[in-house]
């Protein structure tokens, strides 16, 4: 695309960041196995692991399956005091042998690098994906972003191999200038791939909320001028360590709005499992509030809730269904009915992805759709509406049924997997088509069904789609 000139921010954005307070916060981090190996770690963590555990990871160092060259090891102390006590958790930060059994899968998940017109942003759908951030202050071990994380080369459209660069302020804001420019001028879709005006933003990586404030609000203010409607901030910064929402950060979040009033923040947070942000008691269970609904703990409730009392910030959650952490029916119905309770709306969840090692924490597609189906049962329609989908190469896609015995349907005898395609690059000229395949209860991914398609309007299946 070319530009014109230079983006540059305003006075007003200037002196809102100049004006930023500097946070201070201690997450206590631990990061790399060799801590916990050398004991070099407080003593009540040295349990953390156990010396067999340990022994088999050490076992794997320097080989093709070393567990930190897939995803380095990284926990905060906030997380351990909650982990300590729950196997769900437990399973989602630490290390394990599996990861690399199988290392089958896609260093570019989302065929991301094709939509990548700025180093660091992803312009696929009709908003834009920006990384801002290379790590987060604990690391998920099933983490779609292994490849970002762990700072691997991938491949680029070019032929090129290189590790993902982060987005820069001046680049990015210049490109949606510049786009929606071409887009006004050529009476509202982008004469070459038939989108709209770029107007929304998701902050990324990695965590945005590793940043410090001034670096956060230089985004916000930039974005804004830039002509963006709606931020989104995608944080698990709630779970690892809601401290880092203090005085300091909600006094920059209202001088943003004081200067930017017109501009909508939400919070796409991820939270996985109730055991994440709930209180137990002694014996393991969850403390119920004399009012109604679960006790939480008293710092993630309170980060909620300033964000909630503001109009202008949205919050929802997404989450993948993970085997062994949230494969769970009361989990998830507890997770959803908790969230809503406290003013956080659940967005969507999700089937594994096909990262590099996806087959050691991904669920079978009907398994998730069945769980999920399940854990809706006795929640209210406002509590229940998050959907289920997969991101297919193609855009992402719905998992509306799975059924029974479809007598009549040639492929449909033991029932049939409905997917729907909701979100579509460029023009989204495929939105809303469908795909019916005969059921596989092994599958985990597209090619799984390709030899049981039944109906295939969308285009899912075709070879070079997924």
């Amino acid at each position: 695309m070319s530009t014109t000139s230079a983006f540059s921010t305003s006075d007003k954005a200037q002196s809102f960041v100049q004006a930023i307070s500097k946070g201070k916060y201690d997450r206590h981090i631990t990061a790399g196995i060799d801590k916990f190996v050398k004991g070099q770690i407080d003593e009540d963590m040295k349990n953390f692991y156990t010396p067999s555990e340990l022994e088999a990871l050490v076992e794997l160092k320097g080989t093709e399956r070393d567990i930190e060259s897939r995803m380095p090891v990284k926990i905060t102390r906030h997380y351990f005091e909650q982990a300590r006590r729950s196997r769900a958790m437990q399973q989602l930060i630490k290390a394990s042998p599996a990861e690399t059994f199988d290392l089958a899968g896609s260093q570019d998940p989302g065929k991301q690098m094709d939509y990548s017109p700025v180093e660091g942003l992803l312009h696929k759908y009709e908003i834009g994906l920006i990384y801002v951030a290379s790590t987060c202050s604990a690391h998920c071990r099933f983490c779609y972003r292994e490849e970002l994380i762990a700072k691997k080369e991938v491949a680029r459209p070019d032929g090129a191999l290189a590790p993902k660069g982060l987005a820069k302020v001046d680049e990015i804001c210049q490109y949606i200038v510049e786009h929606n420019r071409i887009v006004a001028d050529n009476g509202g879709l982008h004469p070459e791939t038939g989108r709209p005006k770029l107007r929304e933003i998701l902050m990324s990586g990695g965590d945005p909320m590793v940043l410090s404030n001034k670096i956060i609000g230089r985004w916000w203010a930039s974005l804004s001028e830039a002509g963006v409607e709606n931020i989104r901030l995608g944080t698990k910064e709630l779970a690892f360590f809601p401290d880092r929402f203090d005085s300091s950060f909600f006094e920059m979040l209202d001088q943003f709005h004081e200067n930017y009033p017109h501009t909508n923040l939400r919070f796409v947070v991820h939270f996985n499992h109730p055991d994440e942000f709930l209180k137990k008691d002694e014996e393991g269970n969850y403390i119920p509030n004399e009012g109604g609904g679960l006790a939480w703990l008293d710092n993630t409730r309170l980060a909620v809730k300033q964000l909630a009392s503001r109009n202008w910030v949205n919050l929802d959650n997404q989450s993948p269904i993970i085997k062994g952490i949230n494969d769970d029916v009361e989990a998830l119905r507890i997770l959803q009915c908790e969230l809503k309770r406290n003013q956080i709306e659940n967005s969507r969840f999700y089937c594994g992805r096909d990262i590099v090692g996806h087959r050691a924490f991904n669920l079978t597609i009907e398994d998730a759709w069945q769980i999920l189906n399940e854990s809706q049962k006795g929640l209210s329609g406002i509590e229940s509406h998050a959907r289920l989908s997969i991101t297919h190469y193609k855009g992402k896609t719905e998992v509306c049924a799975v059924t029974g015995e479809a007598n009549g349907i040639a492929g449909g005898e033991n029932g049939v997997v409905v997917f729907k395609l909701y979100r579509n690059a460029a023009d989204a000229r495929d939105r809303g088509k469908l795909a019916i395949v005969g059921r596989n209860p092994e599958g985990i991914w597209f090619n799984d069904y390709e030899d049981r398609v039944i109906f295939d309007e969308a285009g899912l299946f075709e070879k070079q789609n997924y």
